[in-house]
């Protein structure tokens, strides 16, 4: 059963399990249908999997934000990686700030638009995966391109924060020209 269903007409929610009824619908106070520790398990990880959406919404604003190199390294782990096919590499902050700065010099504009995340908590750590669509402006020759990919992520909490371990930009994708499109 999804957060949602239909049962008979009726509709019923998570929200329901919480209500515990009788066999006609009718509130039966004092006992409950589902663990407190499953409950509180559940929450956790929508809560984990909505803080992660909004790491990933930040790291888009940041990379929007002229791929601001300071504010960078603050989602992501002191062991980061970051990692694109054709485009670079860095390990940890020192390096990620250098690579964002190298953007700065490429780049003259991006709007980065990620979408239908797939995300997988364990504990502490999580995977996820989006995908990717951008216009873009290359400050040489002021080129204007459609970009797009599908990211790779492994996320780390530390000190009950989500940042970003390890993000891999790849395929399938492609860098098209404004005018003409990819086709």
């Amino acid at each position: 059963m999804g957060l949602l269903s239909r049962d008979y007409g009726r509709v019923t929610t998570v929200a329901r399990q919480l209500v515990p009824t009788d066999d006609r619908g009718h509130t039966t106070p004092g006992t409950a249908s589902m663990p407190d520790a499953d409950i509180l398990a559940r929450l956790t990880r929508m809560e984990d999997i909505e803080a992660i959406k909004q790491l990933k919404a930040m790291y888009c604003e940041i990379c929007d934000d002229d791929h601001n190199p300071d504010r960078i390294v603050t989602i992501f782990t002191r062991d980061c990686i970051w990692e694109g096919r054709g485009i670079g590499r860095a390990e940890g902050h020192q390096q990620l700030h250098a690579l964002f700065s190298s953007f700065q010099k490429m780049m003259s504009f991006s709007q980065h638009m990620t979408m239908n995340p797939r995300i997988e908590v364990n504990g502490d750590t999580a995977k996820g995966t989006w995908y990717f669509l951008g216009p873009f402006t290359f400050r040489e020759g002021n080129q204007a391109k459609w970009q797009a990919a599908r990211y790779q992520e492994e996320y780390r909490k530390e000190a009950g924060v989500w940042k970003i371990q390890h993000l891999r930009v790849r395929g399938p994708g492609f860098s098209a020209d404004y005018k003409t499109g990819w086709a």
